[in-house]
C-alpha cells in the first residue's frame, strides 16, 4: 500500500506537469529551511536533507571531527565520523547525519509551507514559459475567458494569452467561453509567470492555415513566397511550385475551393486571392493585380522614387486594379516589392497629347502621322461622350504603348548621367561606409524617415556630394526639418575625422611594427656575419700567441710660447719657464760634473678651493677638461709630456697621448 507522503507527492507532480526531480528538491529545500529555523543554527553551516520518493528523509548537517565534544551541532568525535566516512581525520569537516527526536513547531512548519510551494510556483512558472516559447510561431485554441476594450483574456489551459486590439480582426465579436483559434505571436518571461500574446490580424496565422489546409505546402511541394494581408478584408499570397506537374494555385483552392472554403470561414469570410508567382516582375505584378486586366505595363528604377512600375490598364478596367480604397493597388505593391502607378488608356493618351509637340513625342508626327491623326478624332470623340469601339481603343493603346516607351527613354538617359556622376563621386567614399546603417550617424527620427530609401551611410555621402539639392529635395518632402542637411553634415564629418584617426592610428602601429621587424633581421644579419669573423680572430690568436705589452711612447710638449691658452684658463705651473739665475762671479768655473743637470721645475696643479657649486658653467667645462689629461715627466727624454684618458670606445691602453 502507497504511503500518503507517495500519494501527495504523484498528485502534485500529475497536477502541475513537473519532473519529480523539481518536486523532490522543494521538498528538500523546504526541510532545510525548517531545520534551520527550528534549531537556529548558523547560516554558514551546511546543510542538506535526502528525501526517499517512499517518504523517508534525512538530514545532513556540517560539523568538525574533534577528540572531545564540545559543542553537538558543530563538532563530532572521531569514532562516530568514521562510522560514516571510514577516512575522516581529526580537523576534517564531513556531513554527518543528524537524529531528530521531535517534530518541528509551526513557525518551522510554515517556513517550510511557503518554501514548497513558492519553489513549485517558480518551476511551474519555468515549464509553461519553456513549453510556450517552443510555441511561438505556432496556432493554438483558447477559451475567451474576459473581454475588454483594450485586449481579450483567453485560457489555454495552465496558462493565459492576452490578444490585444490590434491584433483582433476588424468587425468580429467574442463572447466569453467561444472557442478562439489564434496565432502565438510572442512569449515573454514575467515575474507572475509567461507573458503570452496571440494574434488573429497577423500574416503569418494564414502561413499556419495554409499549411494545415493544404498537405502540397506541409510536404514542401509548393512554397508560399509572400503574403500580404489586411486582416477581415483582403488578403493575397503569392505561391510556387517545388515539384514539377503541381499546380501551386490549384493545390491551395482545392476541388471545388473547399480547402481555401475552410480559411476563409476561420478568418471571418475575408477575402483571399491566391496567385501564380513569377520571377518576371512584369508578369508577377500583372498577376497580383488581379482580377484586374492589365494593358502594358513599364518597370523602371528611379534613384529617388525606387522601383516603379507603370501599369496601363482599359478604362473600364480602371477602378477594379485600383480597388476599394485603393485596396487591390495596395496589396499588390505589398506583395511584389514594387511602387505601381496605375494609369487608365485614356488618361495616358491625353498626358502624350500634351507633350506632343516636344521632344521625344515631337518625331511621332513625321513617323506615324495617320495614326496620330486617328488618335486626335478618338480622343474628341470620347470628349464629347460618345461610345468608344473596341477597335478605336485598341488603336489608343498601340498610341501609349510607342509614347510611354519614348518618355521612359529619355527618363533612362537622365538617369545614366547621374549614375555616371554618382559612380564617379562613389571611388571617393571609403568602403567602410557601404557597410554602415543609416542609423549609426545617430541622426533625429525625422531625418531617418526621410532617409528611409537611402541603403547605407555611403550611398548618403555619394548623394550629399554629388546631387545635395536633390537629397534637400529629399528631406522637405520626407517632413525632416530645416536643419536636417546641417545635421547631416555634422555628423558625417564626425565620421569621417574617427575613421581618419583610426586610419591614421593603424598606419602608425603598422609602421612601428614593419620597423621593429627590420632592426630585428638587421641584428640577426649582423650577429651571423660576426660570429665567422670572430672565430678567425680567435684563431689567429691562437696560433700567435700572447702579443708584448707595448708603451706608449709620449709625446713632447710643445714650448710655452707655442701653446694656444685661453683668456680665462690659467696656464699651469709646470709651462712658467723658470726666472733666469744671477750670473757666477769671476772666477768661478761652473761645469755638468760639479753640479747635477737641473730638472725642469714641475708643480702638480692645486686642489681647487671652490666647490662645484661656486663655479660658473665655463669654469666648470675647463675643469672637466683638466680632469680628462694628466703631465708626467719623462725622464728618458728629459721633458714633460701630457696623457689624455682614452675614451671607452677606443681600443688601447688605459692613457693615450695628448697631441696639441
Amino acid at each position: 500500500m502507497k504511503s500518503d507522503f507517495t500519494l501527495a507527492f504523484n498528485e502534485i507532480v500529475e497536477t502541475r506537469a513537473l519532473p519529480r526531480e523539481v518536486v523532490l528538491e522543494a521538498l528538500s529545500q523546504a526541510l532545510v529551511s525548517a531545520y534551520r529555523r527550528d534549531t537556529n543554527i548558523s547560516s554558514n553551516q551546511h546543510v542538506e536533507a535526502i528525501i526517499d520518493p517512499t517518504g523517508g528523509s534525512q538530514i545532513l548537517l556540517e560539523k568538525e571531527v574533534t577528540e572531545t565534544v564540545e559543542n553537538e551541532q558543530t563538532e563530532v568525535a572521531l569514532e562516530v565520523a568514521r562510522q560514516h566516512h571510514p577516512d575522516a581525520q581529526l580537523g576534517d569537516t564531513v556531513m554527518v547525519p543528524v537524529e531528530t527526536t521531535r517534530t518541528f513547531g509551526r513557525i518551522a512548519a510554515q517556513t517550510a509551507k511557503q518554501v514548497i510551494l513558492q519553489r513549485i510556483r517558480e518551476a511551474e512558472r519555468e515549464s509553461l514559459y519553456d513549453e510556450f516559447v517552443e510555441r511561438e510561431g505556432d496556432l493554438v485554441t483558447g477559451t475567451v475567458q474576459s473581454v475588454t476594450s483594450g485586449a481579450i483574456t483567453l485560457s489555454l489551459g495552465r496558462a493565459e494569452a492576452i490578444m490585444p486590439r490590434t491584433q483582433q480582426i476588424p468587425g468580429e465579436r467574442y463572447r466569453p467561453h467561444d472557442k478562439v483559434r489564434a496565432y502565438v505571436a510572442e512569449v515573454k518571461k514575467n515575474s507572475r509567470g509567461p507573458q503570452i500574446v496571440v494574434s488573429r490580424a497577423h500574416k503569418n496565422m494564414l502561413r499556419r492555415l495554409l499549411e494545415y489546409e493544404v498537405p502540397e505546402i506541409y510536404n514542401g511541394q509548393v512554397e508560399i513566397k509572400n503574403i500580404a494581408r489586411e486582416a477581415g478584408h483582403r488578403s493575397k499570397v503569392a505561391v510556387a511550385a517545388l515539384q514539377e506537374g503541381v499546380d501551386p494555385v490549384g493545390a491551395c483552392v482545392g476541388m471545388r475551393g473547399i480547402r481555401i472554403q475552410n480559411i476563409v470561414k476561420e478568418l471571418s469570410d475575408e477575402k483571399i486571392d491566391v496567385i501564380e508567382w513569377n520571377a518576371d516582375p512584369a508578369i508577377f505584378i500583372a498577376k497580383a493585380l488581379s482580377p484586374a486586366r492589365v494593358s502594358d505595363m513599364l518597370l523602371e528604377e528611379d534613384l529617388d522614387t525606387g522601383r516603379t512600375a507603370t501599369v496601363i490598364v482599359p478604362d473600364d478596367q480602371l477602378s477594379l486594379a485600383i480597388g476599394r480604397e485603393g485596396q487591390n493597388a495596395r496589396l499588390a505593391a505589398k506583395l511584389t516589392g514594387w511602387r505601381i502607378d496605375i494609369k487608365s488608356v485614356s488618361e495616358s493618351a491625353t498626358e502624350a497629347f500634351e507633350v506632343l509637340d516636344e521632344p521625344p513625342l515631337a518625331a511621332l508626327q513625321e513617323e506615324m502621322p495617320d495614326v496620330i491623326a486617328e488618335v486626335y478624332r478618338i480622343m474628341e470623340k470620347k470628349a464629347a461622350s460618345r461610345p468608344v469601339q473596341p477597335e478605336e481603343f485598341r488603336t489608343l493603346t498601340d498610341f501609349v504603348k510607342v509614347a510611354e516607351r519614348r518618355l521612359l527613354e529619355v527618363r533612362e538617359e537622365a538617369r545614366s548621367e547621374r549614375r555616371t556622376v554618382m559612380d564617379r563621386v562613389r571611388n571617393l567614399v571609403p568602403d567602410r561606409a557601404f557597410t554602415m546603417e543609416i542609423e549609426e550617424l545617430e541622426l533625429d527620427d525625422d531625418i531617418n524617415r526621410a532617409l528611409s530609401r537611402i541603403e547605407n551611410v555611403g550611398e548618403l555621402m555619394v548623394r550629399l556630394l554629388s546631387e545635395e539639392d536633390v537629397l534637400e529635395r529629399m528631406l522637405k518632402q520626407g517632413g525632416a526639418g530645416d536643419d536636417a542637411m546641417d545635421a547631416i553634415r555634422y555628423a558625417l564629418d564626425d565620421l569621417v575625422i574617427a575613421q581618419r584617426a583610426a586610419a591614421k592610428a593603424a598606419e602608425e602601429a603598422e609602421a612601428a611594427e614593419t620597423a621593429l621587424a627590420e632592426e630585428a633581421e638587421a641584428a640577426v644579419e649582423e650577429a651571423e656575419l660576426a660570429e665567422p669573423a670572430a672565430a678567425e680572430a680567435v684563431e689567429e690568436a691562437a696560433e700567435a700567441g700572447p702579443e708584448p705589452e707595448l708603451e706608449a711612447e709620449p709625446e713632447p710638449v710643445a714650448a710655452a710660447d707655442e701653446l694656444v691658452v685661453s683668456e680665462d684658463e690659467p696656464v699651469p705651473p709646470a709651462f712658467v719657464e723658470p726666472e733666469p739665475e744671477a750670473e757666477a762671479p769671476a772666477g768661478v768655473d761652473e761645469t755638468p760634473h760639479d753640479k747635477p743637470a737641473r730638472k725642469p721645475r714641475f708643480t702638480e696643479p692645486e686642489e681647487d678651493l671652490f666647490e662645484d657649486g661656486d663655479l660658473d658653467d665655463s669654469t666648470k667645462r675647463r675643469k672637466s677638461k683638466r680632469k680628462r689629461r694628466q703631465l708626467v715627466f719623462d725622464e728618458e727624454r728629459g721633458e714633460v709630456v701630457a696623457k689624455r684618458r682614452r675614451k671607452g670606445s677606443r681600443q688601447r691602453g688605459e692613457w693615450d697621448d695628448f697631441i696639441e
